[in-house]
């Protein structure tokens, strides 16, 4: 080993010592009636972007309000302050959502306020079945000494201070939204998004429903639901992007494919007027030559494509025609396009670098690179 080396290489104790100063925290326990205050007053941000991928039901919602009436310790929610002293929400939007949305304070993206809730009853206290924190119809509405009692109880609130590494809480909502969670990597990725640039996460989004896109990966309900056409939105913007010796080394895509976004999001040299202008060029151009056969599997045994949707051949095609779009010969005839696509399957670099227990580092440096030369005419 080189001495020289050996040298800069850090014990445990100095990485723990050295990473553990660059965040600050804080921590105390809050009333509902505070935190509910700080929200009315814009000091807390819950993101309502989040709302449609953090969605309890109503016998979830009821429990928690439950939970807060018999005394039930909520778990902790923290929150990071941001360089205006706004708390950002990085875990318990769920939970203050539903505080609030029964408390008839709960407002959406548009600053407009939400139908407060209407609970059903529960395992402890059935007669909480159509109460409301205001009715009309006074045997709904619950009792003003509950509503006391209620904004008394105290939330233990923990605090990521701005003194703190700026990075610090989209790794802590990433890692306390995927670990046991049932989020999907895009999901996470979302709500990051809206955290570090909410511009970037509408264009995104927006670009993820251009209609030959959706048309060319066609996928099955649920990918959508778990916004996959996002993810291979992303993927599309950072494959055509990177140099291609990024990808090599890396062990977590998913990883990998978050920080490349967050570093998008926080660029001023990421060009989105161009980018959008080459993502609509290319898949325009892909559904008018061959639709979603593009990112099929062809068996040559069949003369034919079939199956669903691979993300090898997207790997491949989509972001070959991305990095040359501007200048190949859009006057190509669907039959040549078609034909350069079937050739893929009978490339061996391509069969043994898509096979099975193929890591992405691996991969990526075959395909990128095969789809940009196949494209470059």
């Amino acid at each position: 080993m080189n001495p020289h080396k050996k040298k800069l290489q850090l014990t445990l104790i100095e990485e723990v010592n050295l990473k553990s100063k660059e965040i600050h925290t804080d921590g105390y326990p809050m009333s509902i009636g505070e935190i509910s205050g700080l929200y009315k007053d814009k000091e807390l941000d819950i993101h309502p972007e989040f709302q449609r991928i953090f969605r309890w039901s109503l016998s979830q919602k009821s429990k928690l309000v439950e939970s807060i009436l018999l005394g039930i310790p909520i778990p902790s929610i923290f929150v990071s302050q941001r360089e205006d002293g706004v708390w950002d929400v990085v875990d318990g939007l769920q939970r203050l959502s539903t505080i609030f949305e029964f408390m008839g304070i709960l407002r959406d993206e548009n600053d407009e306020l939400l139908q407060p809730s209407e609970l059903v009853g529960t395992e402890y206290l059935p007669s909480l079945a159509g109460k409301k924190w205001e009715a009309e119809d006074a045997k709904n509405e619950l009792e003003n000494a509950l509503k006391i009692e209620f904004k008394r109880v105290k939330i233990d609130i923990k605090i990521v201070k701005k003194q703190s590494d700026k990075n610090i809480k989209y790794e802590l909502f990433q890692r306390i939204n995927t670990l046991g969670s049932r989020l999907s990597d895009q999901e996470v990725r979302n709500c990051l998004l809206v955290m570090v640039n909410k511009e970037f996460y509408y264009w995104l989004k927006s670009l993820s429903q251009h209609t030959t896109f959706l048309d060319c990966i066609s996928l099955a309900e649920r990918l959508i639901e778990e916004q996959y056409q996002m993810e291979l939105a992303l993927r599309f913007f950072i494959y055509k992007n990177i140099n291609i010796n990024e990808i090599k080394g890396v062990y977590e895509l998913a990883d990998f494919v978050t920080k490349k976004m967050i570093e998008y999001a926080d660029s001023k040299e990421f060009d989105l007027e161009r980018e959008e202008e080459v993502f609509k060029e290319t898949f325009d151009f892909i559904a008018e030559k061959i639709g979603e056969d593009a990112f099929k599997r062809y068996s040559i045994e069949k003369s034919k494509f079939q199956g669903k949707f691979l993300l090898s051949m997207f790997e491949c095609i989509a972001v070959g025609i991305g990095k040359n779009i501007k200048k190949m010969n859009k006057a190509i005839s669907s039959e040549d396009v078609v034909e350069k696509i079937r050739s893929v399957w009978s490339n061996n670099k391509f069969k043994k670098s898509t096979g099975s227990g193929i890591s992405v580092s691996s991969r990526l440096p075959v395909l990128i690179p095969m789809g940009e030369k196949l494209f470059n005419v």
